[in-house]
């Protein structure tokens, strides 16, 4: 099959003929350039089919990549640039640069017109581009860490990572050159980056690229373009199941698809939402594992023996659970999971010694195994609650109010409380229009009686409309604490100016 990528908005494939040809003459920009073998290039572009073809030329020529997403605001894209000493730049047409900074290239590729920008300072000097001798062992990607707090953390990915994370989730998928998969993950991120768009490379496979996702279209695109297989995050998953007008399209294209699996990763999934999808829209979820300092996936559940609410089996990857003090062996011991392996760091551009415990990378994630060597989930170590000394684990909670038929997405977060360190609070974005935010709070707080231990229970429970996320899906809990708190302060304000 000479087909190899599309957009979901193309009525034709760019071939892989096309798709070299769009490689060198990106390559021939660089070179009029002058960026070559060592540089560092930031990339901040919205998905496309063009995305891949660039990541190949910088590459082929030794360049680092530097993604990061397309809604960066200008000075903070110029402070990455500067941080990282890049010498090019590739941007969204929307983006406008200071000219007089940079010289540019622009060519004609097969879908689209690319503009590259070179820092005129720093490659005056050049009479050519730098040239080497490329190694598994060169720096392919520098990315940033999306970090529960605090300054991100950088992390360096060889060629020798990004090949061995795509080469296991490829085999732990069985993937082959018959599977299509839909791109529906930001390009600047790792989970598209391997997941998505090298695995499938290396198994010869298409490409499908949507933008961005929209519900309502995802499974039309999914259906017309023969897709067998997409990676999405549990936002994804919650939002389809709670968007009508995707239901009635689901419906509406349900003979015509071809998939075999939806991959969910990134954070936990609820078991209930992943037992719902499942029955609503007769598609296999399997969960896995992943973080950027492994290339991405570190562990898949077994498509023959899937476990709901398990994050499955380590695979390609060896993980262990850290005490504290010393890695141990056994189920149903909680701790912070700790892994290696052939696509994992030893270390971040800026060392960091307290991330690692000798050659084992510490994820900050508490997790478990159960008697059969399935993993399990129980929130970042950081996030942990503190109540009176007790200590809280928030994706512990949340799993089991989840079970609440009104509540579409949950998070809990611990806030301050004079008398006991930190308040358990359960911030809800609730499906029920009908019943009034007093008889859903009296509900979670009954429930909470029955089915968690006192010092789990919340004591506050708040509404919204939306979570603050990052590009993947993950709740920012810090920007979620602030939501709540500056929403008391202003209760508060008007109860006092009313009395």
């Amino acid at each position: 099959m000479n087909d190899f990528i599309k957009e979901v908005t193309d009525k034709t494939w760019i071939s892989k003929q096309e798709f070299a040809e769009d490689v060198e003459k990106i390559t021939q920009q660089l070179k009029a350039l002058k960026i070559g073998y060592q540089d560092m290039v930031l990339v901040s572009l919205e998905n496309s089919s063009v995305y891949p073809a660039i990541l190949q030329a910088l590459w082929q020529q030794g360049v680092i990549v530097h993604p990061v997403s397309e809604s960066t605001p200008i000075d903070q894209l110029l402070n990455e640039y500067q941080i990282h000493h890049c010498v090019g730049v590739i941007i969204s047409e929307q983006i406008n640069l200071t000219e007089a900074l940079f010289v540019s290239t622009t060519s004609q590729l097969s879908r689209k017109q690319l503009t590259i920008y070179g820092d005129q300072a720093k490659l005056a000097l050049r009479t050519s581009s730098p040239v080497g001798k490329l190694s598994e062992n060169n720096l392919a990607l520098v990315m940033n860490t999306s970090g529960t707090t605090g300054k991100p953390k950088r992390v360096g990915l060889t060629h020798e990572h990004l090949f061995n994370g795509a080469r296991h989730i490829a085999k732990g998928h069985q993937l082959t050159e018959r599977d299509t998969t839909l791109v529906t993950m930001p390009m600047f991120h790792i989970n598209a980056q391997v997941i998505s768009i090298l695995a499938t490379r290396l198994t010869d496979g298409r490409l499908v690229v949507a933008t961005k996702f929209s519900a309502h279209k995802f499974w039309q695109q999914i259906a017309d373009n023969q897709v067998t297989w997409a990676s999405v995050v549990p936002t994804i998953i919650s939002i389809l199941l709670m968007n009508l007008p995707a239901q009635k399209e689901y419906q509406k294209y349900q003979k015509k698809l071809q998939l075999r699996f939806i991959r969910s990763a990134s954070f936990s999934l609820p078991k209930n939402k992943l037992e719902e999808f499942q029955a609503t829209f007769d598609v296999p979820v399997i969960e896995g594992y992943g973080l950027t300092e492994g290339a991405s996936q570190v562990a898949i559940n077994p498509s023959d023996a899937p476990k709901a609410g398990s994050v499955g089996k380590p695979y390609g990857t060896e993980i262990k659970i850290f005490d504290g003090t010393e890695l141990v062996e056994g189920s149903q011991k909680l701790g912070e999971i700790a892994v290696k392996g052939d696509h994992v760091i030893t270390d971040y551009l800026d060392p960091n010694p307290t991330s690692f415990f000798g050659e084992w990378f510490l994820t900050g994630d508490l997790g478990y195994f159960d008697e059969e060597g399935y993993l399990y989930i129980k929130g970042r170590k950081k996030e942990m609650i503190n109540r009176g000394g007790e200590k809280i684990a928030p994706a512990q909670v949340e799993g089991v109010l989840n079970k609440l038929s009104f509540i579409a997405q949950i998070a809990v977060v611990g806030l301050e409380d004079p008398l006991y360190g930190e308040e358990v609070t359960a911030v809800v974005i609730s499906r029920a229009m009908g019943i009034s935010e007093a008889k859903q709070r009296q509900a979670i707080f009954d429930f909470s009686e029955r089915k968690l231990a006192r010092y789990e229970r919340p004591t506050r429970v708040e509404f919204l409309e939306e979570f603050p996320t990052n590009p993947t899906g993950k709740v920012i809990r810090a920007k979620l604490k602030e939501i709540i708190q500056a929403k008391t302060h202003e209760e508060e304000e008007n109860e006092t100016a009313s009395a």
